[in-house]
């Protein structure tokens, strides 16, 4: 027997230690868990408690939502803007800008050709040569030409003998018919005669005319003053009739040729000025318009104008690029907004937004901006029109009023139903109605970032 207790000593012994050990750690577990919940309170932590369960049961004592006191306590912080940082509404009159673009030609050009069919035997300039008007730049070689005048010479001498002889015939029956050797219709028949030879003479003089006339066509002679674009003919050929030779230009007055649509045609007028940047020079070009088609283009729509521009040092040359831009006066007070003060998404990207089309309607859709209304920040959408980039100022045609309290830039971490509040009176928006300088960081930025943390 003694044996066997031995036994179950060794065998029990074991694992009666690790059963103990095991409650142990259960039971530290339990407190601490205890502790960590508030269900078992610490001999340092009784004042405390009660303390806190105090408060608790006070009227007015908040609940929480199971994130504690401190956050379920915690007010509202209400935006803070400065003056400077709201703006308003304000008609205004937005003038706009209408581009044309084209190649610069030359109204005054002519070209050269050839007026009888021959060998160009001479031609005296080439391209880039400057000419005069009715100057000889050349001669073509006309096969029997000479000897055609020469017979027409001939035939003349002979049309006079011809009427001296019809003269002194007639002169002759005359006296004979007063001496009544004759008869009357013999001094009729002498008389038509001679009508006959002046008639001659006249017909022969007329061919020598046409023959003299036909030998100045082989001169070639300049229509206008100007300089000489393209030589189309080297000396030596053959040419006909009406084929080209040369072809001069007048620089000293150029035209830039552009199109517009019907829509816009009817705010140009023959006159306006215009300024032209043409490819190769830093400054802008002075011009007016010159044309304006009387009908638009079948298939296009579009007007044709033709805005001239001075060029008496001959600087530019046709076939430059060019393009013109036309200030357009706005008879319209528009309800306008800073740029800056627009926000949008798409298309539209913020204070850049509107399209610099000057036509209403053609944004993206997305444009908004940060109202104050009723205390309250309220994210409004709205339409834009015509914009101004020099004044820095856009027209909204729905989406605000002239009593509305913009926001007159961009903050980040806005959001709509958030409290605001002007940090000084509404007595400043008068101010800054027209122009509003872009704010700086202000506290508006800093309370929206606490808030949002």
């Amino acid at each position: 027997m003694m044996a066997t207790d031995e036994n179950n000593k060794t065998t029990i012994g074991p694992w009666l230690w690790l059963g103990i050990g095991l409650v142990l750690v259960l039971v530290t577990l339990g407190a601490g868990l205890g502790v960590a919940t508030g269900r078992v309170t610490m001999p340092g932590q009784a004042g405390s408690t009660a303390s806190a369960e105090t408060q608790a049961t006070k009227p007015g004592a908040s609940k929480g939502d199971g994130k504690g006191n401190s956050e379920g306590n915690k007010p509202e912080v209400a935006l803070e803007f400065m003056p400077r940082e709201v703006v308003q509404p304000s008609l205004a009159r937005l003038a706009s800008s209408l581009e044309l673009s084209g190649p610069l030609v030359a109204p005054q050009s002519a070209i050269l050709r050839a007026k009888t069919g021959g060998t160009l035997l001479s031609l005296t300039v080439s391209e880039g040569s400057r000419v005069r008007a009715g100057q000889v730049l050349g001669n073509v070689e006309m096969a029997g030409m000479d000897s055609r005048l020469a017979e027409r010479s001939a035939l003349i001498e002979s049309a006079r003998a011809s009427v001296a002889q019809a003269e002194r015939s007639h002169f002759n029956n005359e006296r004979l018919a007063q001496q009544q050797f004759i008869s009357a219709t013999a001094v009729d028949t002498s008389r038509a005669a001679l009508d006959v030879a002046r008639a001659q003479l006249a017909a022969a003089q007329a061919a020598l005319n046409t023959t003299r006339s036909g030998l100045a066509d082989g001169s070639l002679v300049a229509p206008i003053s100007g300089i000489v674009a393209k030589r189309h003919v080297l000396p030596g050929e053959k040419l006909s009739p009406e084929q080209q030779v040369l072809s001069i230009v007048d620089l000293r007055e150029l035209e830039l040729a552009g199109s517009v649509g019907t829509h816009q045609v009817a705010r140009l007028a023959v006159g306006m000025a215009v300024q032209i940047r043409v490819e190769g020079l830093a400054q802008p070009v002075p011009g007016r318009i010159a044309r304006i088609a009387p009908a638009a283009e079948p298939g296009t729509r579009a007007i044709g104008v033709a805005m001239a521009l001075d060029n008496s040092s001959e600087r530019l040359r046709a076939g430059q690029y060019a393009t013109a831009h036309v200030a357009l006066a706005d008879e319209t007070q528009r309800l306008t907004l800073p740029l800056a003060a627009l926000g949008g998404t798409g298309g539209s990207g913020g204070p850049g937004g509107p399209q610099a089309s000057g036509e209403p309607g053609l944004s993206s859709g997305q444009d908004h901006v940060w109202l104050i209304d009723n205390g309250v920040l309220v994210r409004r959408a709205v339409l834009l029109g015509q914009r101004d980039a020099a004044t820095g100022r856009v027209e909204v045609l729905e989406g605000v009023t002239p009593d509305s309290v913009v926001l007159a830039a961009r903050f980040d971490n806005l959001r709509e139903g958030a409290k605001a509040r002007l940090v000084a009176g509404v007595a400043g928006l008068s101010d800054s109605k027209a122009t509003v300088a872009p704010p700086t960081v202000s506290s508006a930025s800093a309370s929206a970032s606490a808030m949002s943390n």
